[in-house]
């Protein structure tokens, strides 16, 4: 991706891939693990899959920086062209790393000209690479406690199978003996976003996969349980920055 802001902020939200992003200038405020850091040239931010972010523009002017969001496919090739069996978990987000920054705003240049794939993959594996060794804990995400997890992964489950009907907090507690307030507590400690948040990227994540085989973006919205096309427009630009249209775009 490519990112170019001069005024936008980014709800809490979760990417089903491991995130990288670079600034090239000015810059942003992101806010992960309760913590606010500050986007800027010397500095790279990296996310888990899965992991809570949002962001906003803060005192800068603009924004333009470079990312790179790889799903498990993409994740299993750079570990397996490293000789490593995973890739590490993080424990931290942001990183003050010249040298990192240049090496990855490299590769996404590289990328985008697409004219070497022999240096592509070279710049890839150095890149992260270096991204590992540098800064990956090698440890994993601290487990919520067993109970909340297997609860968790049931309320889940249904929501994803139920994601285009009109879904209730009372409704989903009721269905799973809890109240309102317990069904919050529950995302919040197993996953860190709230039941509404984690349902609406579980739609994004769908409209995704749509837009990406060629449906139409009308078509996607509502497949997606999204109310209509602009509830899906308005909810895409607020986590990923830009629209329907553009990501259908890009991926064709």
């Amino acid at each position: 991706m490519c990112a170019d802001f001069t005024t936008h902020s980014y709800a809490p939200h979760v990417h089903e891939a491991f995130v990288v992003a670079v600034t090239e200038t000015g810059g942003a405020e992101i806010k992960s693990r309760g913590q606010v850091g500050q986007a800027h040239a010397s500095r790279l931010f990296a996310f888990n899959p899965g992991e809570p972010h949002s962001g906003w523009m803060g005192a800068s002017h603009s924004w333009r920086y470079r990312g790179f969001y790889l799903p498990q496919p993409a994740i299993r090739a750079v570990a397996e062209g490293l000789g490593i069996d995973r890739i590490p978990y993080f424990l931290r987000n942001d990183f003050t790393d010249a040298d990192l920054v240049a090496g990855f705003l490299q590769l996404h240049r590289r990328l985008q000209s697409a004219d070497d794939t022999l240096a592509e993959r070279e710049a890839l594996l150095a890149a992260f690479g270096m991204l590992f060794d540098r800064h990956g804990d090698g440890g994993e995400r601290p487990a919520a406690p067993p109970g909340d997890r297997a609860l968790f992964e049931r309320l889940r489950k249904i929501m994803a199978e139920r994601q285009a009907e009109a879904l209730t907090l009372d409704g989903l507690g009721r269905e799973f003996g809890l109240t309102e307030f317990q069904l919050i507590g529950l995302f919040n400690r197993v996953i860190g976003i709230t039941p509404y948040a984690y349902l609406t990227q579980l739609r994004l994540n769908t409209a995704c996969r749509l837009l990406k085989r060629h449906h139409p973006i009308a078509e996607a919205a509502l497949a997606a349980g999204f109310y209509d096309q602009s509830a899906l427009t308005k909810h895409f630009k607020r986590c990923y920055g830009i629209t329907p249209l553009q990501f259908a775009k890009a991926a064709a």
